[in-house]
């Protein structure tokens, strides 16, 4: 299995820390973001590693080398400006094969088990994406499960419940996707809302509820308050 770990985005929310440094080099317990993926990625057992960069893209090329201290194999997808998400993974395809691929935000900070998710099968064509309780910068939310399935929000009509009894979930930035989600994607720079929008009406997504440690590292206050209370976390080199 392959991971992708997106690290393109220009972190303007993380103004002036991201002046000089993109988001992924920032630090937590000492260590970059990105840096924490690859471990943990590595550690799960996924040592072909796909990069995407864009702004301020060659500190991230520096640092993240061939993948050899880390003893992964790393690819890098070099964006002229940020495509965004799916934009993102579409340019990313040729790197990423024909099976099963991981997909982790950059900008994130978590101790999710990525090992667990080897052991999933995907509805054909479709993916199977992390889900958190709603943080207080996003508390509507992003999607409901009715048991491993993925659904609106607002529609209940398939399952007969009433809305106020459905809870709302947020994406992690972790997912594991089947690459012909994004195969019929046209080239450019394009969110990936949409495109899980049409799945989740397609019924092609699945997820789960992940409880265990997670974080948006969205603004320099957030870094800060992750960064005091997790000031000493250890990551095996």
């Amino acid at each position: 299995m392959k991971a992708m770990v997106l690290a393109a985005g220009e972190g303007r929310r993380m103004k002036p820390l991201t002046d000089v440094k993109p988001k992924p080099l920032l630090t937590v317990a000492g260590r970059p973001l990105i840096e924490h993926h690859i471990v943990r990625l590595r550690d799960a057992g996924v040592t072909e590693i796909v990069v995407n960069v864009s702004y301020l893209r060659h500190q991230l090329v520096e640092f993240l080398g061939d993948g050899n201290r880390w003893c992964v194999e790393l690819a890098v997808s070099e964006e002229t400006a940020p495509l965004e998400t799916a934009g993102g993974v579409v340019q990313a395809l040729p790197y990423l094969g024909d099976q099963p691929f991981l997909l982790v935000n950059g900008d994130i900070y978590t101790d999710f088990p990525f090992a667990t998710l080897r052991n999933v099968s995907l509805i054909a064509g479709g993916g199977y994406l992390v889900l958190v309780g709603n943080p207080p910068h996003h508390p509507e939310g992003d999607f409901c499960l009715h048991g491993r399935r993925l659904g609106f929000i607002e529609d209940n009509s398939s399952v007969g419940e009433p809305v106020a009894s459905i809870q709302s979930m947020t994406y992690s930035g972790i997912g594991l996707y089947d690459p012909q989600l994004f195969a019929a994607e046209a080239p450019g720079k394009k969110p990936l809302r949409p495109l899980l929008d049409r799945a989740v009406a397609g019924a092609l997504l699945q997820g789960e509820l992940y409880s265990g440690a997670w974080e948006d590292i969205g603004t320099p206050e957030r870094l800060a308050s992750i960064n005091a209370r997790f000031p000493s976390v250890p990551v095996s080199q």
